[in-house]
């Protein structure tokens, strides 16, 4: 089995995150009495590796995995693989072991040796999810600027839109800044006028006409920014008016329920009656998911009844609440000053709701 020395190509800063991160897997380890994990899921070999870029395919599963052990953590990657992970994107104190491109990256006995009998990820799921709730202060800075990036992407493109623009144009022109911010597109999605009720719009080349909806979900540094814009080229109607109005309320009640300690599925339960609160009726959250936890992963978990996770300060959220022809979606991060928008630009129209600045629907 051939094996590679990472260089040694990372900050004090990261190096100390990759410290604090190695000791809570290793809590974990402890406290369900197994002597080892193997981590692949991308969210959970992204958070552990502080970043690196352990995909190919946007579609595809992660390039490598991460067996942690009590005496180190052992890289596994595939041969054509590991001489450009090892040169650019693995920590250092990591050993490397090369599998044939044709192996199987699951397969510890094969690359490592019968010397440990590791956990699956799936068996350690919450406790995983609990343990990169929290964003590191390195992560939150990295997170913190992709989050303006993306924002800023979206008012950049939109301040450009007419009503003539294709959907397709729209998607094109947000994709060519998300690459060259360093990013990957995950998630690309735009109606127009005619289009406006679709939640997830795949873009196709309808024109946008009298309003349009943008998405864009980026990751960097294993992190996802999720953020949506609304343009209008008109006054808009009394009924799209009060629609907005009203799910800006429902948000803020989202908000003020994102509290330390609270459970996801407590949220959800808030969720539900804001909606009929606010004039959309006790089943429009069936219609869409509502978002939740978000960070190494586009939602970390959905939110649903069965999702007992508690919050977390400096814990980010991609709440998304969304009625017919309404939709509103930013990652926040939950701090000691309450819920702070991460997603901005200083550029979009904002008004205060509850105190925190919201986007409103830019109006050209």
């Amino acid at each position: 089995m051939t094996t590679l020395t990472v260089a040694a190509h990372v900050s004090g800063e990261r190096a100390a995150d990759r410290s604090a991160k190695r000791a809570r897997v290793l809590d974990i380890l402890a406290a369900a009495g197994r002597d080892s994990v193997l981590l692949t899921s991308h969210s959970a070999v992204s958070w552990y590796l502080d970043g690196s870029r352990v995909g190919i395919s946007l579609a595809g599963d992660p390039i490598a995995a991460v067996l942690v052990t009590a005496d180190g953590d052992h890289l596994a990657t595939f041969n054509n693989e590991a001489e450009r992970l090892a040169a650019e994107e693995f920590p250092p104190g990591m050993t490397v072991h090369e599998v044939p491109w044709y192996g199987s990256l699951t397969d510890v006995a094969g690359w490592f040796g019968a010397g440990v009998a590791p956990a699956s990820e799936a068996e350690l799921a919450v406790e995983l999810r609990l343990a990169r709730r929290s964003l590191l202060p390195g992560e939150l800075d990295r997170y913190s600027r992709l989050c303006r990036d993306a924002a800023g992407i979206l008012t950049d493109v939109l301040s450009l839109a007419t009503p003539d623009t294709t959907e397709r144009d729209i998607a094109a022109a947000m994709a060519g800044p998300i690459v060259a911010a360093g990013a990957d597109p995950l998630v690309l999605l735009v109606n127009g006028a005619s289009r406006v009720n679709f939640r997830h719009p795949l873009p196709t080349d309808a024109l946008l006409g009298r309003r349009a909806m943008a998405v864009i979900c980026a990751r960097r540094d294993g992190m996802i920014a999720n953020v949506t814009r609304w343009v209008r080229f008109d006054a808009g109607t009394p009924a799209e008016l009060d629609a907005e109005a009203r799910i800006a309320a429902v948000e803020a009640d989202i908000f003020d329920a994102t509290v330390p300690g609270a459970s996801v599925a407590e949220v959800l339960a808030e969720i539900r009656t804001a909606y009929d609160r606010h004039g959309f009726g006790p089943d429009q959250w069936r219609l869409h998911h509502q978002g939740g936890p978000a960070g190494y992963a586009g939602r970390d978990p959905r939110a649903t009844d069965a999702v007992t996770d508690t919050l977390a300060l400096d814990q980010p959220f991609t709440w998304n609440p969304s009625g017919p022809g309404v939709k509103i979606e930013d990652t926040v991060l939950l701090s000691a000053d309450g819920i702070r928008p991460l997603t901005a630009d200083p550029r979009w129209p904002a008004t205060p709701v509850n105190g925190i600045l919201r986007p409103d629907t830019l109006h050209l």
